[in-house]
């Protein structure tokens, strides 16, 4: 029993002692009480191992606190030690089983009181199930869909990954090589830190870079107050002596960063990282104003992306202020003339030289070069000439200039065309009003920053642009007031309070973010930016505006301008270009929903690509004109030929050798009436029925509708691009000579070879001879008017004229029966006595009538004796082949006719021969250069390429442009932040 109640001790103890109530860390099993050891271990071996002292530093319970711990006699019995029979043994079991109901029931109700809220939280808990279809079922089938094992086989291995990056040992030994150029830069700029120390405790009364407030001008009066004017002056020279000093420290030290930073870009260039350079910031930023200048904004979207907008009265000096930011004479200058007619867009970033390139040009201008300055200048002039349109002095199309440099703030400056209050002669009526627009288009942008110039040697009253720019800013918060040419103002203006009541705003009715005073040179075209710096420079030192503190240091200098401009730039650009993103996202939304609205089944081309659409079909037309066979080419221009020549050749040639008397006087007038048509007509005809036909040939494939696929939006630059390469095409001048020959000889043959080609030519001959009389029918018939079918059937009737014409007609009917060898012209008696017989019967006739109406009479009288004539000639080949002569049966009209039908086809086939094997090929290539024009032309395929679908698929696409290249922009300025 004593046995059974030990072990039981022994098990709550080692519970208690492996428990966590009160204690950090677990007891060993040496730490438990004497009892519990000796009873739990038996077999413990009481000659290997000593009793430890019995040490309790851990309370385990408040029950086992209040028993008496004594020594305990153990006795060595067979299996271990063992322990007295005393009665204290009892009481501390029953205390222990006691704290181990204690302990189970706590854990049995912790246990249940858990399941239960366990079972009341899931209750109130949504079943997950019915959300299932909030994810898309590729998401549940992703694992089938992809392939994650091959994904990670083709990534790259690490050592490959290593080859990419940089050598950094070199770049290393690079920044090394270079610690020594920097440590006297280091020392240079403790000292000025020092020295800066010590001017603020000297007397600047703390201003900001920007605003010249009330605060400075009160804060200045109270430290004249604290002491006399001797001291005060000592103290204000002792001070700009000191601030001179370390200015010319700090610029010593940027002139040798700026080398230190040129030398670092030209090893860059030369490949210290062996990769290529990202674009810089400013370049990203300058790319989307690019795109937004040339975009159509046809939807009103408007562009609010900073830029620095350059203001000014004309010749205020605005272009002076912006060559000393940029480093360079880069611009036209005249005295007193409008030289800038366009905006100038110029972006100012750094590079390893100083140099100057257009965006839509490769030439790099080297502005340390005077001659690449006098041609950058000349081509600025040039361009802004060509910008202009006729009868207008300014325009609004916008010139893009980009210069880098080593030391150049990186911004981005719009240079406007000066503000004028008079048009003078020479000027369009609308100028002052085109340069207001242009101003107030550029100023009105909400995140552009105003660098208003104002010259100061002119009365403050005689300026214009600082009421417009009140206006665009009345609150000031993105404008900075430039005070120009303040050496003249200083020597010119008698109150030098003026001068500071400008810079510090109290002048002008408007506000600004900044004031500043510049010397921008003395005037002469042909100074240096280094000589201006240094007058400037020279001009400040010996400044009173500076000595009496009418003028703070911060505010004078282009340096600290281009410095101020520049942070104020960044900050309007990090504040405002992601709003202006999500700005341009929203469109993009707009423009893609009303294109799947109106053209949900073409793709979305826009202007270039549409055009480069149409020119393949172009080309694929014109090469058709290859495929077109030489029959149809022969037919064609034999037909045309004729119907221009068949005039000719009845009324010239035929009809006066018909007259003659008999065969050899027919034939005699024939050859000379051929050799002159030939020599002087027929050729050149022959070349423009060519031509007209290959014209005509290539519109019908330009123009011929090509069923479901036809896109009428291209027939418009069709049409253009067949126009213009009509009036470029010129035919072979040679080709006339040669034609000319072969003509020739084709009409010198007399030779009917067979019967087929007889009847050929009697066959023509009818074909013409019937056309003619048709057309003299008709003539005859609007002579005399209708007959009495169509008066009766129609009810119409005849003029007097056509009655007077009828009764001659009739007259002139009896003669030639009378006579029907009568000659083709009337003789005077004749037409006399046609006349009396008419008046005998009451008709007065004017004998031109006469003639008129003989000559159609006696014109189908001889048509139809020809046609008769020709039945006759049927059997006449037998006769002609033999060289019988019948006076009855003489068929040299036949032969005419057949030197003329052999004559059309062999020149057919002559012009057919040139057009396939020259013409067309010239043909298709100045269709070819045609279309590259228009491809270098945007204003041509603007005007060419049309309509509302052309208009919204270039505006998605610009869209989308800025878009991603903003986005762009904004992460790169993230890495950069």
């Amino acid at each position: 029993m004593w046995r059974t109640r030990a072990a039981a001790a022994c098990v709550i103890c080692r519970s208690l002692a492996n428990s966590s109530y009160g204690i950090k860390r677990k007891s060993p099993l040496q730490n438990l009480h004497l009892v519990s050891r000796s009873i739990h271990h038996p077999y413990y071996p009481s000659a290997k191992f000593q009793r430890p002292p019995l040490r309790i530093s851990i309370q385990q319970l408040s029950s086992l606190n209040r028993l008496p711990l004594h020594k305990t006699k153990l006795l060595n019995v067979k299996h271990g030690y063992q322990s007295h029979r005393n009665f204290w043994l009892a009481r501390l079991a029953s205390r222990l089983l006691r704290v181990r109901y204690l302990i189970l029931g706590s854990a049995v109700g912790g246990g249940y009181t858990a399941k239960k809220t366990y079972e009341q939280w899931k209750d109130m808990m949504p079943d997950l199930e019915d959300y299932k279809w909030i994810v898309p079922d590729f998401i549940w089938e992703l694992d089938e869909l992809v392939d994650f094992e091959k994904l990670l086989k083709a990534l790259p291995d690490a050592d490959d990954l290593a080859k990419l990056m940089p050598d950094f040992d070199k770049i290393g030994e690079s920044l090394a090589s270079l610690k020594g150029f920097l440590s006297p830069g280091y020392n240079l700029v403790s000292e000025v830190i020092g020295a800066s120390d010590l001017l603020l405790l000297l007397g600047s009364p703390g201003e900001t870079a920007f605003r010249a407030t009330d605060q400075g001008y009160d804060s200045d009066k109270q430290f004249k107050k604290v002491s006399d004017k001797e001291k005060i002056d000592q103290l204000q020279e002792e001070l700009l002596r000191t601030q001179l000093k370390y200015q010319r420290m700090l610029e010593r030290l940027e002139k040798e960063n700026k080398e230190l930073r040129k030398l670092v870009l030209q090893r860059d260039d030369k490949g210290i990282h062996q990769r290529k350079l990202k674009k810089s910031l400013i370049d990203m930023y300058s790319e989307v104003l690019d795109i937004l200048s040339d975009y159509d904004a046809s939807y009103n979207t408007q562009d609010h992306l900073p830029r620095v907008v350059v203001v000014g009265d004309q010749s205020a000096g605005k272009t002076s202020v912006l060559e000393m930011i940029a480093q360079a004479r880069i611009f036209p200058r005249g005295s007193g003339e409008m030289m800038t007619r366009s905006p100038v867009k110029v972006t100012l970033s750094e590079g390893p030289h100083h140099v100057a390139l257009f965006k839509d040009s490769s030439r790099e201008f080297d502005l340390t070069k005077e001659e690449d300055l006098a041609a950058l200048r000349n081509e600025i002039e040039i361009r802004m000439r060509n910008s202009v349109k006729e009868g207008c002095t300014v325009s609004t199309e916008t010139i893009s200039l980009s210069v880098k440099g080593p030391g150049l703030q990186r911004m981005v400056l719009v240079d406007l065309p000066g503000v004028i209050s008079t048009v003078t002669s020479g000027m369009a009526p609308d100028t002052k009003e085109t340069i207001f627009s242009i101003s107030k288009a550029y100023m009105q942008n909400p995140n552009a920053i105003i660098l208003c110039i104002q010259d100061g040697s002119v009365d403050a009253e005689r300026s214009i642009v600082t009421d417009l720019v009140s206006q665009m800013d009345p609150q000031g918060k993105r404008t900075i007031f430039v005070l120009t040419k303040v050496d003249l103002a200083e020597k010119n203006v008698a109150s030098p309070n003026r001068i500071q009541q400008i810079i510090e705003g109290k002048l002008f009715p408007m506000k600004a973010l900044g004031y500043f005073a510049v010397v921008t040179g003395k005037g002469n075209s042909s100074e240096s930016i280094e000589s201006i710096k240094e007058y400037e420079e020279e001009f400040f030192q010996n400044s009173k505006l500076l000595k009496t503190s009418m003028l703070k240091a911060h505010q004078v200098t282009t340096k600290n301008l281009s410095l101020a401009v520049s942070d104020c730039f960044w900050k309007m650009v990090r504040e405002s270009v992601e709003q202006q993103a999500d700005a341009f996202k929203a469109t993009r939304f707009n423009l893609e929903t009303e294109w799947k609205n109106n053209y949900p089944r073409l793709r979305e081309l826009d202007r270039n690509e549409l055009f480069e659409k149409a020119k393949n079909e172009i080309l694929d037309e014109v090469i058709s004109l290859t495929q077109v066979t030489p029959k149809h080419w022969e037919e064609m221009l034999e037909k045309t030929l004729w119907e221009r020549v068949s005039t000719h050749v009845i009324e010239n040639i035929y009809l006066p050798a018909a007259q003659t008397a008999n065969s050899g006087t027919f034939n005699t007038t024939v050859d000379i009436k051929l050799k002159q048509w030939t020599d002087k007509q027929l050729p050149n005809k022959a070349v423009e029925v060519a031509w007209e036909t290959l014209q005509e040939e290539f519109s019908r494939f330009m123009t011929e509708k090509k069923g479901k696929e036809h896109d009428d939006i291209f027939d418009k630059l069709k049409q253009a691009v067949k126009e213009e390469t009509i009036k470029r095409h010129k035919w072979n001048e040679r080709a006339e000579d040669s034609l000319r020959v072969i003509q020739h000889n084709a009409l010198e043959d007399r030779s009917i070879s067979d019967k087929q080609q007889w009847d050929a030519a009697i066959h023509f001959m009818e074909e013409t001879l019937q056309s003619r009389l048709k057309d003299t029918e008709s003539v005859i018939e609007d002579m005399v008017g209708p007959d009495w079918k169509k008066r009766w059937l129609h009810w119409v009737g005849r003029t007097k004229e056509q009655n007077i014409r009828n009764e001659t007609k009739n007259e002139l009917e009896k003669l030639i029966k009378c006579n029907e060898d009568h000659p083709a012209y009337l003789a005077n008696d004749e037409v006399t006595t046609v006349r009396k017989n008419l008046e005998a019967r009451g008709v007065a006739v004017d004998p031109c009538l006469i003639k008129d109406t003989w000559h159609q009479i006696y014109r189908r009288y001889f048509l139809k004796s020809a046609l008769n004539h020709c039945n006759l000639c049927r059997r006449g080949f037998y006769y002609y082949q033999k060289h019988f002569v019948d006076s009855e049966l003489e068929c040299n009209d036949i032969v005419l006719f057949w030197r003329i039908q052999r004559m059309l086809a062999i020149t057919a086939n002559t012009l057919r021969q040139q057009l396939t094997n020259t013409e067309v090929r010239r043909l298709e290539k100045n269709v070819k250069e045609v279309l590259e024009d228009f491809a270098e032309d945007n204003e041509k395929k603007v005007m060419l390429l049309t309509g509302k679908r052309v208009q919204l698929a270039e505006d998605l696409k610009k869209v989308r442009e800025i878009q991603e290249k903003l986005e762009a922009f904004i992460e790169a300025l993230h890495q950069e932040k």
